[in-house]
């Protein structure tokens, strides 16, 4: 299983990351969006997606030039207009082993994998223990930034 998380001027967006049927995730609704400030509120929602799985979708039409769902929930018309105010986390699970996955920012639009940003947990750690740590680096990204809501 896979989840992705961003954060963007103040807000945490948690999508519903969903498989492709053929290996690849891409983001999809629902989506939700709280203030980093709220850890009541992020902790449900980290823990509502992830308790959905990765939901199987088919393959998006590859002449589809529609904008990512993530911008509309955003209010940008474009994804470059997303990725230049947002940062990206991943939490990575594989028979109950939890990894949260750290990204750098790769411009022009998007991020690439740090693994020196990479956080695993020991086996026996519990989902809530990650979605607490999910939470900490998030608001510690906000602070960092400056911009908290």
């Amino acid at each position: 299983m896979y989840w992705q998380f961003y954060l963007r001027m103040g807000l945490v967006y948690v999508p519903t990351t969903a498989m492709v049927q053929h290996g690849f995730y891409q983001i999809v609704e629902p989506i939700v969006i709280v203030p980093v400030s709220n850890s009541d509120a992020i902790k449900r929602a980290l823990a509502d997606t992830m308790g959905r799985g990765n939901p199987k979708v088919p393959a998006p039409d590859p002449y589809d030039r529609s904008p990512p769902v993530l911008t509309k929930y955003a209010g940008v018309k474009s994804w470059s207009t997303f990725v230049r105010n947002a940062s990206l986390w991943g939490i990575d699970e594989r028979e109950n082993n939890f990894k949260i996955i750290g990204y750098r920012r790769d411009p022009p639009n998007g991020w690439t994998r740090d693994k020196a940003l990479d956080e695993p947990f020991p086996s026996d750690t519990s989902a809530d223990k990650v979605i607490e740590r999910m939470i900490a680096i998030l608001q510690e990204a906000a602070r960092k930034s400056g911009v908290q809501k």
